[in-house]
């Protein structure tokens, strides 16, 4: 996907904000919060504000990440999972950017947040291994990760749950706004609402980045160079927002025209912002299909600082990626615009099964 001339600076757009107080009233109804942020009009994301002591878990684990990537390089091997294909534990220099070339800028650590072990059947580790693994934890390096990891984590996936409540509420009265003008009976049912499918999910991933400082001026970079444009496949991506450190020290971002990209339903790209305290959530691919195109997914990406001040510049982020469980059946609707070459005439796909053939398209890793 082409990126616009690094010249032009798109307009720079604030999140649909919700509160967490009205976030836990489920009697409550949301549906134009939900509609401007996730709708088909929105930018596929919006934000949770006043999240009781989230803002204690997202410093205690970012400041976590540089600790982790400096570890020294034969213990980083030890948390390596290549047959997860690095989807556990220690990931660097492993995936490739838009350019095609290894990505040696930044460095991932995966887990799952709820489950350590969400499976003991040998065959579905082996058939799924970036979901059904285990996790991989340095417990003699670095213990305070899998205690910080865990409670940011899984408070991000609680809050996460919430928010897809409200998001079945929205879609549900969608449907019955539309039943009445075709004059026939649309629901969806109970047990395919996106809150039920991600509870009874096992297979909810974290990712904490590191980027690595570097000592140059990053002038002549792309509006993708952090992480390049794409949509996510799962259901809901939780996001805390990054902290930049110098030196050890947290500074504040130096070019205000890094940051997160959205590319719109009109082709048209914005820059998004939401506040430090606050946990943005995004939706992905599974979630439009599973809700008939209600819910809606974006492209994004990322783009690095620019200019003198971007040089020894480090970064930590966190990630929550919420997706239903493998086993999960997909219900596609009758009209598809996301990779429909994917959908089997045949029968339902698992989530599991999708998740491969999306590999398989975009990284050619089986035949």
């Amino acid at each position: 996907m082409a990126s616009p001339s690094q010249t032009s600076i798109p307009a720079t757009t604030r999140t649909v904000t919700i509160s967490y107080s009205d976030l836990q009233d489920k009697s409550m109804d949301l549906s134009e919060k939900i509609e401007e942020g996730f709708g088909p009009s929105g930018l596929g994301i919006l934000s949770v504000t006043d999240v009781p002591g989230y803002s204690t878990l997202r410093r205690n684990l970012l400041l976590l990440s540089p600790r982790l990537a400096n570890l020294p390089k034969e213990v980083k091997m030890e948390l390596e999972d290549p047959h997860s294909r690095y989807n556990f534990g220690w990931s660097h220099g492993k995936e490739k950017l838009e350019s095609g070339k290894l990505d040696m800028l930044k460095g991932s650590f995966y887990a799952n947040p709820i489950l350590d072990t969400p499976t003991t059947d040998a065959y579905l580790i082996e058939r799924y291994p970036s979901y059904c693994g285990s996790n991989i934890w340095p417990d003699a390096a670095l213990p305070e990760l899998e205690i910080a990891f865990k409670a940011l984590g899984q408070m991000m996936h609680d809050v996460g749950l919430m928010l897809a409540h409200h998001c079945d509420h929205y879609v549900t009265n969608f449907l019955c706004a539309l039943s009445q003008l075709v004059s026939r009976v649309m629901k969806m049912d109970e047990d395919e609402g996106l809150e039920k499918i991600l509870r009874r999910s096992r297979c909810p991933k974290g990712r904490l980045l590191y980027y690595f400082p570097t000592e140059q001026s990053n002038d002549n970079i792309s509006m993708s160079s952090w992480c390049g444009w794409h949509t996510d496949h799962g259901s809901l991506t939780g996001l805390a927002c990054g902290m930049f450190m110098r030196d050890a020290v947290e500074v504040p971002c130096p070019d205000s025209a890094a940051g997160l990209y959205v590319r719109t339903r009109t082709d048209q790209i914005v820059k998004v912002v939401y506040g430090e305290d606050e946990i943005a959530y995004q939706i992905g691919e599974t979630a439009e299909i599973l809700s008939s195109g209600y819910l809606c997914a974006t492209p994004h990406c990322v783009r690095a600082p620019r200019g003198q001040e971007a040089s020894r510049l480090e970064r930590s982020t966190f990630a929550l990626f919420m997706q239903p469980d493998w086993e999960e059946k997909l219900k596609f609707p009758e009209e598809v615009h996301i990779h429909k070459e994917l959908i089997s005439s045949s029968g339902p796909l698992t989530f599991g099964e999708y998740t491969e053939k999306l590999l398989d398209k975009y990284y050619h890793l089986r035949t």
